[in-house]
């Protein structure tokens, strides 16, 4: 089993940043796990943000979706079982609890269906 904690969430302007943080615990978590972020705004279906897989030895890709390119940077600290998400430049549409989720072999880090673990999620809220 692997559990997942999100922190960092909270209310900003439009225009402002936040940085969340997901921990991940659990006896078979390993550095090669996909992590991902997603968000659900009220009403809507669960939505890819983030995701950084592993490529082999050192190597990780990031991957976003097209609404969060260039605003939102993910990254992850293995030493510390954390990935993180710097999110800039906010806007009221990126209003929304955010998941994070974890998986052991993601095919297709995009789709919700291949992650094994979720967090219990973080309220980020952007005024006008």
């Amino acid at each position: 089993q692997v559990q997942l904690v999100e922190s960092g969430g909270g209310l900003v302007q439009a225009g402002g940043s936040l940085r969340l943080s997901c921990a991940a615990s659990g006896r078979t978590f390993s550095s090669s796990y996909a992590m991902a972020w997603f968000r659900q705004a009220p009403g809507k279906e669960r939505m890819f943000v983030a995701a950084t897989s592993w490529s082999g030895g050192s190597v990780y890709y990031a991957h976003y979706a097209d609404s969060v390119k260039g605003r939102f940077a993910i990254s992850r600290d293995n030493a510390k079982n954390s990935v993180y998400l710097r999110m800039n430049s906010l806007k009221p549409e990126d209003t929304a609890v955010y998941y994070c989720a974890a998986s052991a072999g993601a095919a297709a880090v995009s789709k919700f269906e291949e992650y094994d673990y979720w967090g219990q999620g973080t309220q980020v809220t952007v005024s006008a």
